[in-house]
């Protein structure tokens, strides 16, 4: 255990600073904060999901929403005020994918049994939008289930440009042709889903699927060119793809994989199906991907996410990996890659280094990650670029927020709060870098304390940190700590040193077992142990109690001569304790030392120390060794009354006679006494042969005293034993007290 002392309350890794409440602040991998970007709130919808966001030169953010029947697919147009206009609303359940044209023409992927649409160019509310169908799902020979993505070719300029669309039950990829042309299927897998695209600049689209979790690649500038399989991810869905300036592509990949028995060797569904129930009151049963499952229903996916990094020139490797997130949207922002996840609602900045480890130390910080902003709500769900920054749109609950290219100006976090366990008194703190003053610090520090849980319930207020770590707060048993950052201001760790009020040992349990010691070295045989045991109920009665750990049965030696103590004892500050036992006579006033400055939690000592009686031990539990003696306290508790019995009965004389008749007889009485403890028990045996039970007068073996009258059968002789005189007989008789104390006396008749 730790002696008592200073002790430092410390907040520096990432799971640590997590714990607490971060606003405009971003928490490094390494457990290091900051100013992270700007956080506004833009739209609520007053729904649950927004499943996708899109942007037009003009700033202006297209929210898809949807996910009930009584509120399905349905697109908002919110400008850079926050104003938001509805200008589609469909019959399918949601906007699953949204891309924004060069001419400014908002294209609409619904789902389920769904179609994309196209509105506009237009303005105004849901009436001034041309909306026109550009792509029927039904009308396809697949007939897939579901639309997930979008992307459009040469900036979707008008009819100039052609859309390619991820569909999924079956897994399929169909291009639209420029202009008014029939879709076709530009490729299929055995997957189960696409779920995402990504247009590169030179006309290469990419593809991540559901099911094997694989990233394609594939040329539209080649007629007729077919998928390539450039990447199988150890996660059986891809749920992201984003690409930076040098061509490296990005994936998310959430999700197990099963074993493989699909056709092609790819793995099976193995996800749990989602019932949609249609507007016409007809509920169908899909198999969607883990993620959209696990959106829908804000449950989490098992092991997280995943984030690899595919290099121009298509060699992989895994980016990071977030244990408990579900990647949902990828972007890369201002030489940023951002991921935006669930079910925390999370946005995280992933470092990518230099691309493929050149060696050159470029790629030493490739993959820590840092949380730049978290949601209020469930799932960040897709971003879109608008000047000055990007928007995030969020599920459970369903809004858009706005996060700035620039640092909040002023950010603060605030700690967990820190329970000492006890009341304490409140010391320095120590800050790296330290606050406002010291060298290249942006941040100010405050402390506060209190004895309750809440802070809301009566704390002090928040005090100023000087540049030294000194602060003044009230002693109490809860404290927490507040950083304000500046930009360019960091926070690596914080300590709080504490010192706890000192308090009395507490001795939960004593127990005594006479008849029992301890040995060094005790032998293994179990019929020559006793087990020193505290009753199953020890400790129950106090507040806090921690069961010792060595709480087993203590397994002593049986010694009739010895008697053991045993003990359980706690401290609440965790200091280090000696004992003392003291014992008194069962009625006597004054306690005498037996033993002092013991380490152990038992004593055996020998039973002579004590002349016969009926005692009562005191163990009394110092925390001394934590202390200098004037402040050392102590505490105490009493055991139940034990009896040290070391004599054996003193009998009386045994009176015997002979009783004629066939076959003889041997009639005796004598009585027994102890000073100390009831007689147990008695025998007794004639002419060396067999001890046999003797009950006393009354038959009840209960009294310090105990009288016997007896009739014993005299065994026949044989060949075998020597007689000199067949009329002479002896009868022996032992006692024995409650402690096995044996006495024993013999009588000889004629």
């Amino acid at each position: 255990m730790l002696a008592q002392g200073t002790k430092l309350w410390t907040v520096s890794r990432y799971d640590e600073m997590e714990r607490g409440t971060a606003v405009g602040v971003a928490i490094r991998g390494d457990g290091q904060i900051e100013a992270g970007p700007a956080a506004s709130l833009l739209y609520a919808t007053g729904g649950n999901y927004v499943w996708s966001v899109a942007s037009d030169a003009a700033g202006n953010t297209y929210v898809g929403m949807g996910g009930t029947a009584a509120g399905g697919a349905v697109v908002m147009r919110v400008a850079p005020d926050g104003k938001a206009t509805k200008i589609f609303e469909g019959k399918e359940l949601g906007v699953q994918a949204m891309r924004v044209g060069s001419d400014g023409s908002v294209y609409v992927a619904t789902s389920p049994d769904g179609k994309v649409y196209r509105l506009g160019p237009g303005g105004g509310d849901i009436g001034q939008y041309p909306v026109s169908v550009v792509f029927d799902a039904a009308l396809t020979d697949e007939k897939p289930k579901y639309l997930w993505d979008i992307a459009l070719k040469n900036g979707g300029a008008g009819a100039a440009g052609e859309i390619y669309i991820a569909a999924g039950a079956p897994a399929a990829v169909y291009r639209r042709p420029a202009g008014a042309g029939k879709p076709e299927v530009a490729f299929r897998t055995v997957d189960q889903h696409i779920r995402c695209l990504l247009m590169g600049p030179d006309g290469t689209l990419w593809a991540g699927s559901d099911g094997s979790g694989v990233v394609y690649k594939f040329d539209t500038k080649v007629a007729g060119a077919k998928p390539f399989a450039v990447y199988s991810a150890p996660k059986r869905e891809i749920t992201a793809l984003a690409m930076d300036a040098a061509g490296n592509v990005f994936a998310a990949g959430v999700g197990a994989r099963q074993a493989a028995n699909a056709p092609g060797g790819m793995t099976s569904p193995g996800l749990p199906p989602l019932p949609v129930t249609g507007s016409m009151g007809v509920t169908i049963t899909f198999a969607q991907p883990g993620s959209a499952n696990a959106a829908s229903t804000n449950t989490l996916i098992p092991e997280g996410s995943e984030i690899y990094r595919i290099a121009a020139d298509g060699s992989p490797e895994k980016l990071a990996a977030l244990k408990d997130d579900v990647v949902y949207a990828l972007e890369f922002h201002n030489g940023s890659l951002l991921a935006a996840t669930g079910n925390r609602g999370r946005v995280y900045r992933v470092e990518t280094g230099g691309a493929g480890g050149s060696g050159d130390g470029s790629n030493d910080e490739a993959g820590r990650f840092t949380d730049v902003a978290a949601l209020e709500a469930a799932q960040g769900m897709a971003f879109a670029a608008v000047p000055g920054g990007l928007v995030v749109g969020t599920s459970n609950s369903g809004k858009v927020f706005r996060l700035e290219n620039k640092p909040a100006a002023i950010a603060t976090y605030t700690s967990e709060v820190f329970d000492a366990q006890g009341f304490s008194q409140w010391g320095r703190v120590e800050a790296r870098p330290e606050p406002a003053g010291g060298t290249g610090a942006g941040f100010d520090l405050y402390v506060r304390s209190g004895n309750v849980e809440s802070p809301l319930l009566g704390w002090s207020e928040w005090a100023p940190v000087s540049k030294q770590g000194e602060v003044t707060v009230p002693g109490g048993r809860f404290a927490q700590w507040k950083a304000v950052l500046r930009a360019g201001g960091t926070v690596e760790s914080v300590g709080l040193n504490y010192l706890e009020k000192n308090l009395a040992p507490v001795v939960d349990d004593v127990v005594v077992q006479p008849g029992a010691r301890v040995a060094a070295n005790p032998p293994q045989a179990q019929n020559a142990m006793v087990q020193v045991a505290f009753p199953a109920a020890a400790g129950a009665n106090v507040q806090g109690f921690v069961p010792d750990a060595n709480a087993q049965p203590l397994m002593a030696q049986k010694d009739k001569t010895a008697v053991t103590v045993r003990w359980s004892a706690h401290d609440d500050n965790g200091d280090d304790l000696i004992f003392a036992v003291w014992y008194r006579g069962v009625g006597e006033r004054n306690w005498r030392l037996l033993k002092d400055k013991i380490a152990d939690k038992y004593l055996s000592f020998d039973s002579a120390l004590l002349p016969d009686g009926s005692y009562e031990v005191k163990l009394v539990a110092s925390d001394s060794p934590a202390h200098p003696a004037a402040e050392a306290l102590e505490g105490e508790r009493l055991s139940g009354e034990f009896v040290v019995d070391t004599t054996p009965p003193v009998p009386g004389p045994l009176v015997a006679t002979l009783v004629a008749g066939s076959p003889v007889k041997i009639h005796a009485t004598f009585a027994a006494k102890d000073a100390t403890s009831p007689i147990a028990h008695a025998e007794y045996s004639v002419d060396a042969g067999p001890w046999q039970y003797l009950e006393p007068i009354g038959r009840v073996s209960d009294s310090l005293e105990e009288r016997y009258d007896f009739t014993a059968v005299i065994p026949a002789a044989t060949a075998t034993t020597p007689v000199t005189d067949a009329r002479e007989h002896v009868l022996a008789v032992r006692v024995y007290d409650r402690y096995e104390n044996a006495a024993a006396v013999k009588a000889v008749v004629r």
